[in-house]
């Protein structure tokens, strides 16, 4: 009898293959507004319409300005990032989030694994539906219309598409182990860091300063005591090798907000202290998710090859943001340093 049951839908977990459903079947999944539950089909999505591509996570915890937020049958694609192509040349290059009834998932037929087959998940709900114009149109809100050129994508919509997740709330933690999203070691060496740099930020804005840990600086530390940050120009273009400073030289060019010439340098840019790293890309403007404006980045702001947020302090949330770098913070590599092995103390530092 057990072999006679219907198996039950499943939630997607990280490795599975996926199909990214038709143009047509994922327009008869959106609102008018080209959305499901607050979150938009995008048109940078439509070109990965029929492709076959891996979970990389799930992203029930993501986030947004740093706050953990809780997200509805959401998973992100190994390597699919927004390219801004229809948001203005919108450089922040986000990780896409995809709605799992906009995908198949598949896997492959036991003895033949160049053939697949489809696997059982809830089906497609039909809505309303849109069309491809619309889906194009809803890049711009109704508010653009005051003279002011706004933007909308799946960043600044992210609060819509949420629900917030208390600083103290610790069960999503234990849903991402469930889910196979985190493992459960890594979740007990992150709580303790995660609880101390959440309590900084609440000492900041509540407590006296005399029961303030530091003055409430954040921890790992990353302030520094410049008036004037410097500036270094590396004349950096992609492909370039370079390392990242220690975490002590960084410091030295920031000011007490963590900032050098109004960037921050973020906790979650410490791992990277002391490693060898490429450059990627320059950054010059990028959507600001809280207003919907582009803004058009002073200075010169670089990418570095897989320098992505690891929210090792905020939550472990799985949005793997690109994190953004003065060329002071970094120096370039030579072909011998490119040899010689990391010190552990400077990795570390």
């Amino acid at each position: 009898m057990d072999a006679l049951r219907t198996p039950k839908p499943r939630l997607l977990r990280a490795g599975d293959v996926v199909e990214v459903r038709s143009e047509e079947e994922i327009l008869a999944t959106l609102g008018p507004d080209a959305t499901v539950d607050g979150l938009p089909f995008m048109p940078e999505m439509l070109r990965q319409c029929g492709s076959r591509l891996t979970v990389d996570s799930r992203a029930d915890t993501t986030c947004f300005y740093g706050a953990l937020r809780d997200m509805d049958a959401a998973v992100h694609l190994t390597g699919i990032r927004c390219d801004g192509s229809a948001h203005g040349g919108c450089q922040a290059g986000c990780l896409i989030y995809w709605k799992e009834e906009w995908l198949r998932p598949v896997e492959p037929t036991p003895g033949h694994p160049q053939v697949s087959q489809p696997l059982l998940l809830a089906p497609p709900l039909h809505r309303d539906g849109c069309t491809r114009d619309d889906v194009f149109r809803a890049v711009h809100p109704p508010e653009s219309s005051g003279g002011e050129e706004l933007w909308s994508c799946q960043a600044t919509q992210v609060r819509a598409a949420t629900r917030p997740i208390r600083t103290w709330d610790l069960r999503h933690y234990v849903r991402d182990v469930r889910r196979g999203n985190l493992r459960p070691g890594t979740v007990l060496r992150r709580i303790p860091p995660s609880l101390l740099f959440a309590y900084q930020g609440l000492s900041r804005r509540r407590l006296p300063r005399w029961l303030r840990v530091a003055k409430g600086a954040d921890i790992p530390f990353i302030h520094g005591t410049s008036t004037q940050t410097p500036s270094v120009d590396l004349g950096l273009q992609p492909g370039d090798r370079v390392r990242v400073r220690s975490r002590k030289e960084i410091r030295a060019t920031n000011d007490r907000n963590a900032r050098n010439r109004g960037l921050a340098f973020d906790v979650e840019m410490t791992p990277y202290c002391g490693k060898s790293m490429r450059v990627q890309r320059l950054v010059r403007q990028i959507i600001d998710e809280w207003t919907g404006r582009m803004l058009h980045l002073p200075g010169r702001c670089i990418v570095l090859e897989g320098g992505v947020c690891q929210a090792l302090y905020h939550g472990l949330c799985q949005r793997k943001t690109e994190s953004y770098w003065r060329e002071v913070w970094l120096e370039r590599e030579t072909p011998a340093a490119a040899r010689a092995p990391v010190s552990r103390t400077a990795a570390q530092t």
